[in-house]
């Protein structure tokens, strides 16, 4: 239309999602309880057809999520064998034999007009700095197997920033029932065509085998990397993001829980990829990425199956993927949230993140009477951005690698990488300081932990940090170790945590 907008008969009121699984479920419920009164909700998805649910590794962002749909966080993590993770560990990422982790919450404590980790460069050329992670209480009770809600016992010392490891598949029959009983209509049966206005070009049904058509104003895609009507009816076209992050294959199997359940993720590089293990109450979710141009899909299931925690319960999945994203993640009347507007391996955890961010997106730009070009135009640039943000997060990960024992990884340490990125890591490398614009997801100190735990450690940091004494900075750093350790060694296991609070009843944990 000349002014840019798609004009339906009346209010946008009949909302359509094309899919199930975490993605359809996740917007299903968010929609029945911010949309409750005057729209029309349903979902279509087919038992014939799987989805990708394995054990998911979160966040500290999805409790917000949770949260605003008023949904108990005892009984959220009971009803999905869910654990609680405090962050990430990185296992021979920089080098083979090394680790670091990245924990979510606060490390250290700024001191006047400065980051906390000025004042620790600084320590660490005074040879008085222990190593980054023992400033952080996450860090430290992650590898102390510890967890308790709420504040700390120290005076000054923030509370533990928590996200979730659950079984996906069980989250999304959690949001189903949550969805449904909202007044979410659900439509079982396998989608054979798309109908759409022969005039403008905009969807106006789905019809399924049994010949029935759900008809709607406004669709959401949530179909998966096929992209049903994002991409396979209406074309969006697809930014490849293969010369950057090359895997492309995972393996995906569960295990037998052979240890305790540990509260952060593992993510443990391989010679061709990485590999995953999420803990959960009554198994461990473990998946191997790779790229096929280094390892066979043969060699890529031995690797993963000879480094489990305990006796594999299946046999291992594999999951095609492209790195990048749809080149528009809205186009016309369709929406695409989750794996159909783009993919990024799970490194960091962000695959539920991107569904929720999409899904708050939708909300924010809700048509009203019609469809606006504009605000089309504005969501897509939103969308981009994230990605490519995170993309950039990512790909430091490989890049910043002293690894040269397989050809995979010397490529990844030899790859030119996004302009945006170079200039991140220079600019850290050369003087301590991060740059992190506005919204982004990932905060100067994610940044700070993955840089300096991947190797890239400045010399010396801001000037300012020298203008305390050096009794003064050993002091500080010193006092601060000792207040984490304190806390540490008070609070209770997570094990403990787990039983006291939300055991899965199957699990007798």
């Amino acid at each position: 239309m000349p002014d840019g907008a798609i004009r339906p008969s009346g209010p946008i009121r009949e909302l359509v999602i094309v899919g199930g699984g975490t993605a359809g479920w996740m917007t299903a419920a968010a929609l029945s309880r911010f949309l409750e009164h005057g729209y029309r909700i349903r979902l279509v998805e087919s038992d014939a057809i799987g989805t990708i649910g394995v054990g998911e590794a979160t966040i500290p962002q999805i409790r917000l999520f949770n949260a605003g749909l008023g949904i108990d966080e005892d009984d959220f993590l009971r009803a999905t064998q869910g654990t609680i993770k405090l962050g990430i560990e990185f296992e021979g990422w920089q080098a083979p034999g090394t680790r670091y982790m990245h924990a979510f919450g606060p490390v250290g404590r700024d001191l006047g007009l400065l980051p906390f980790h000025h004042y620790w460069l600084r320590g660490r050329q005074l040879g008085v700095a222990d190593a980054l992670g023992a400033y952080s209480l996450n860090a430290a009770a992650a590898r102390g197997g510890r967890f308790r809600r709420g504040d700390t016992q120290t005076q000054g010392l923030p509370g533990l920033t928590h996200a979730y490891h659950f079984d996906a598949g069980l989250y999304a029959a959690y949001l189903r029932r949550y969805a449904e009983a909202r007044g979410t209509l659900r439509t079982e049966g396998r989608i054979t065509a798309v109908e759409r206005d022969g005039d403008s070009g905009d969807i106006t049904g789905v019809r399924l085998e049994n010949g029935d058509c759900i008809t709607g104003q406004l669709f959401i895609d949530c179909s998966g990397f096929r992209g049903l009507l994002i991409e396979e009816t209406l074309h969006a076209g697809y930014e490849d993001w293969s010369q950057w992050l090359a895997c492309d294959r995972a393996m995906a199997v569960p295990c037998a829980s052979a240890a305790d359940f540990t509260p952060y993720t593992r993510a443990t590089a391989r010679p061709a990829g990485w590999q995953w293990r999420i803990p959960l109450q009554h198994r461990t979710g473990n998946g191997h990425v790779y790229s096929s141009a280094d390892m066979s899909d043969d060699e890529a299931a031995a690797t993963l199956l000879a480094n489990l925690d305990g006796e594999a319960l299946a046999d291992p999945r594999p999951l095609r993927f492209t790195a990048g994203r749809r080149r528009s993640a809205w186009v016309r009347n369709v929406v695409a949230i989750g794996l159909s507007s783009g993919f990024l391996e799970p490194l960091e955890s962000t695959s539920i993140h991107l569904i929720q961010s999409g899904i708050a997106r939708l909300l924010a730009f809700l048509p009203g009477d019609a469809i606006e070009a504009s605000a089309v135009a504005e969501f897509n640039r939103q969308s981009a951005w994230e990605l490519e943000t995170i993309r950039d997060f990512i790909i430091l990960h490989y890049k910043a690698t002293a690894r040269v024992d397989t050809a995979f990884w010397r490529r990844r340490r030899d790859m030119a990488i996004p302009a945006s990125l170079a200039e991140r890591m220079a600019l850290f490398a050369a003087t301590g300081r991060i740059r992190r614009d506005h919204d982004e997801l990932f905060t100067e100190v994610a940044w700070l932990q993955v840089l300096v735990g991947q190797g890239v450690v400045p010399g010396a940091g801001h000037p300012l940090a020298g203008l305390l004494g050096d009794d003064d900075i050993a002091g500080f750093l010193a006092s601060l170790k000792a207040a984490i350790d304190r806390e540490v060694a008070g609070l209770p296991s997570h094990r403990d945590f787990i039983r006291q609070n939300c055991a899965a009843a199957a699990t007798g944990a």
